[in-house]
């Protein structure tokens, strides 16, 4: 591992200044399931020069509920959410999710705010020792294109980059209609992802901005959500694909739905016309199997990958019949 500097921040102010001084060649640490694996490995060509620690800032570890809003701090542990009884029962999907992002451990260590800002883990990226200078590390080839890709986008690239967003938590995310809180502003969920024209960043996020909190509105009583994954190992491994499912009925009918996607495109991937679809029908295994077709319209899978367009047709269809019930 190469030498960093490493600074304790007891602000947010403090945090983004210290960001500031490097202009891009910081990043802030707060579990670290991330970040120490990319510094480990020394996977970058131009490696980080700082880390910024955000724990020692005081009142980002909170679950709060206010004004309808469920605020969580970025630095609430992936366990603790899991096991919030509050989450469970009004925000089941996330809970859901939180509980199978690697195994105890790790989620005793990771945090929301980290696993929603992680890096990709495209086994060229994380090469150790830069062994492949990738397009999302400033090279000039995605080496996936042409060679072991089983576990990349099945919905094109961005800008020739293949590798995926890996987050368990996003999907619920999306789902639940969440908002990011950051140093400087309020961002929607679906605007955290930068354009299709920008492959060597994971989301919006300015050198010099940290995540502080994540809000959450409080759900409409008939409401339902779940999430599921599919991975080869039940516990530690990342996605291979994961789903979040949303579900408003009137009755037996649907009137507001909501699918994401993860592990297939380079951000969350929310298939429109499902919810289109969805719209004035019952649910039962008939509108879910239909649901999940349109899920997948328009895939472009590689060489190695296609298979993965069965497990998203298989997880869309299981989650919404999830939230009839069918568990």
């Amino acid at each position: 591992m190469r030498r960093f500097k490493h600074f304790d921040a007891f602000t947010v102010e403090e945090a983004t200044s210290l960001l500031g001084k490097f202009e891009g060649r910081a990043r802030v640490i707060a579990g670290g399931t991330d970040i120490i694996g990319e510094l480990k490995d020394d996977v970058r060509p131009e490696p980080y020069e700082a880390l910024i620690n955000i724990k020692t800032i005081p009142g980002l570890e909170e679950i709060s509920e206010e004004n309808g809003m469920l605020k969580i701090g970025a630095l609430v542990k992936l366990e603790d959410i899991a096991h919030n009884e509050t989450i469970k029962d009004k925000y089941t999907a996330l809970a859901l999710a939180a509980g199978r992002v690697g195994s105890p451990h790790i989620r005793e260590m990771g945090t929301l705010g980290g696993n929603i800002c992680q890096n990709v883990r495209c086994w060229y990226y994380r090469a150790p020792h830069n062994r492949f200078n990738c397009i999302r590390k400033g090279g000039d080839e995605c080496f996936s294109s042409d060679g072991d890709n089983r576990y990349h986008s099945i919905f094109g690239d961005v800008k020739d980059c293949l590798a995926v967003n890996p987050s368990d938590t996003l999907p619920a995310l999306v789902v639940l209609g969440a908002k990011i809180k950051t140093s400087k502003r309020i961002i929607e969920i679906g605007d955290f992802f930068p354009a299709k024209d920008d492959p060597t960043h994971m989301n919006i996020l300015e050198p010099d901005e940290v995540v502080t909190e994540i809000q959450i509105p409080e759900p409409d009583p008939r409401m339902q959500t779940y999430w599921k994954k599919f991975a080869i190992r039940k516990s530690i491994d990342f996605p291979i694909v994961n789903c979040a499912v949303m579900v408003l009925k009137e009755g037996d009918v649907i009137e507001d739905a909501r699918v994401c996607l993860n592990a297939v495109y380079y951000k969350p991937y929310v298939p429109e016309r499902v919810a289109d679809y969805l719209v004035g029908e019952e649910l039962d295994e008939e509108t879910a199997i239909i649901a999940a077709e349109a899920a997948v319209w328009g895939a472009k899978p590689l060489s190695k990958n296609e298979y993965k367009i069965q497990i998203a047709k298989g997880l869309v269809k299981q989650t919404l019949l999830a939230c009839n019930g069918n568990r």
